[in-house]
């Protein structure tokens, strides 16, 4: 009798079940919110966008040091006269990898152009372990860290943040929060920069 009932209770219930598991799935597992949001971006759901404004930022104020590859300490007021798009990632931020196929798609696009930087800032505590996720993932860019203060104006602590800096050193797009960077609306406003 006991076991007919549990099995009543089971039919009646099992897509509340299969609807809570997932959302533990979801709240809990990584991979799984990866997951999710990577669907979203495919769909075009968080675009990225250019406005045709630059912020209240002057280039001075947007100057910050950064370290290379090759463990250099390099001033971004040495890029001047280049369009720079700066994103701010984490290995452990899930919108973070979310973003990442689209961002190394327009990296692949854009990487001969002399005329724009990338510099793909890594807020890890080990750089190691982010080179180790960039080579495992095969994507092509480099893995760059602060070298000292970051300006408010640039970088306020929210993963993914990206940024865009006209030739001037201007801020014209800073978005904080995942977006697909690989359509092609996008990419046009991109190369109407250079």
């Amino acid at each position: 009798m006991e076991n007919r009932r549990s099995r009543k209770w089971l039919a009646r219930n099992v897509w509340n079940i299969v609807f809570v598991a997932g959302l533990l799935l979801l709240l809990f597992n990584a991979g799984a919110k990866v997951w999710v949001l990577k669907q979203l971006l495919s769909v075009g759901l968080f675009k990225a966008e250019i406005e045709n404004k630059t912020t209240n930022a002057n280039a001075m104020a947007t100057a910050f040091a950064y370290q290379d590859q090759k463990g250099d300490v390099v001033s971004s007021a040495e890029l001047r006269g280049k369009v720079v798009f700066i994103n701010f990632w984490a290995t452990w931020c899930p919108p973070c990898r979310a973003e990442m196929p689209a961002l190394n798609e327009l990296y692949e696009q854009f990487k001969a152009d002399n005329r724009i930087v990338f510099l793909f800032m890594n807020e890890d505590d080990n750089v190691e372990k982010a080179n180790k996720f960039i080579s495992s993932n095969h994507y092509s860019f480099s893995v760059m860290t602060r070298a000292g203060n970051m300006p408010a104006e640039m970088f306020g602590g929210t993963l993914p943040t990206s940024i865009v800096l006209d030739k001037q050193g201007r801020i014209v797009m800073k978005h904080e929060g995942v977006a697909s960077y690989n359509g092609t609306k996008f990419k046009q406003q991109l190369k109407s920069l250079l």
